[in-house]
């Protein structure tokens, strides 16, 4: 039978975490928290807003301090650096107390007015409420393409499915929020492991905004480093890849080697050097790029190792709905 969630007239008694991992988003934060005011006003639930500063240079902390005494719902999570947005999402995802938890950036690229349809999905008995970009207004033509191209490409070769066309824009249930906090993997690409986790899901289509205020933290360099991670996180296919094409090759050399040894006994051809040292070269390169996947694989086999906590959290203040504090905790996943 379909599980059902709170109906309308206990509402008010669920807690709902919008979780907003930041990074040196001072110009966005006032816009971004009259948005989210305006959409959980109107909704028979209660909100709280758990903001999780990646070790931000700018003014963002301060300027969510002096928010929350307008706010009343806000929390504020301070790591003590910036330890990257996805480590910053697992350390919100820990210390999220609601019944659902919905992830969203703080750019307003992804629109809080979808707040309201999602919640009803996940009251109607979804677990996974995920957004689907229908359009990229606020990407450029090379970003979209190479969105495009990594999302199918991750697909195709993840040994689990993942959902293309998707960000981290998405409401998951408590009971999805618990598995990925058991999930104790150094190496995050959250969007693998909330797929792996898996639970009924739901798709809904919204169209992707512009960025409201400031600039993206995103260069290609870094979204290259994230399709890596994802690719080696969720797939031995690069490994396999990489044995069959030495198979391949190993195989092709032996053959070309017989029909040399059959061709020099009756002629005397004068050897063209210019294709001998590009066959040289590219085979390099070949060597090399396996040597380079294998050495993704090791390198986040010692990063596994080292057992090092994902994060460090410097400062942690409470909303004012709860006794206000201020701690430093290490967590250990």
């Amino acid at each position: 039978m379909k599980k059902t969630k709170p109906c309308i007239n206990d509402a008010r008694s669920h807690l709902i975490t919008i979780l907003i991992p930041v990074f040196n988003e001072e110009a966005v934060l006032s816009k971004l928290l009259q948005t989210l005011d305006q959409v959980t006003g109107s909704m028979p639930y209660k909100f709280e807003f758990l903001f999780v500063d990646d070790g931000s240079r700018d003014n963002t902390v301060n300027k969510l301090r002096f928010a929350k005494n307008r706010f009343k719902q806000i929390r504020i999570l301070s790591l003590s650096r910036n330890f990257g947005k996805e480590a910053a999402v697992t350390a919100g995802l820990q210390y999220a107390k609601g019944d659902a938890v919905i992830l969203i950036d703080a750019d307003l690229q992804d629109p809080p007015h979808c707040i309201p349809e999602m919640v009803s999905a996940w009251k109607q008995g979804a677990d996974v409420v995920l957004m689907k970009r229908r359009s990229r207004h606020g990407d450029g033509w090379a970003k979209r393409t190479y969105a495009y191209l990594f999302y199918r490409f991750i697909s195709y070769i993840s040994d689990i499915p993942i959902p293309t066309d998707t960000g981290d824009f998405r409401l998951m249930s408590r009971q999805v929020v618990d598995a990925v906090n058991q999930l104790p993997e150094r190496n995050r690409y959250m969007k693998g492991i909330f797929a792996w986790v898996g639970m009924d899901t739901k798709i809904i289509e919204f169209d992707r905004e512009q960025r409201a205020a400031g600039i993206t933290k995103w260069n290609y360099l870094k979204l290259f480093t994230l399709a890596l991670d994802g690719i080696t996180s969720f797939s031995y296919k690069p490994l396999r890849i990489s044995f069959f094409l030495g198979i391949a090759l190993l195989a092709t050399s032996i053959l070309s080697m017989f029909v040399s040894n059959i061709g020099t006994t009756s002629t005397h051809e004068v050897i063209d050097y210019n294709l001998l040292f590009c066959l040289i070269t590219f085979f390099f390169g070949l060597q090399f790029l396996c040597l380079g996947v294998l050495g993704e694989y090791i390198g986040k086999i010692y990063t596994e190792s080292k057992q090092r906590p994902l994060f460090i959290v410097s400062e942690f203040i409470e909303s004012h709905d709860d006794n206000s504090r201020s701690k430093q905790r290490i967590i250990n996943l």
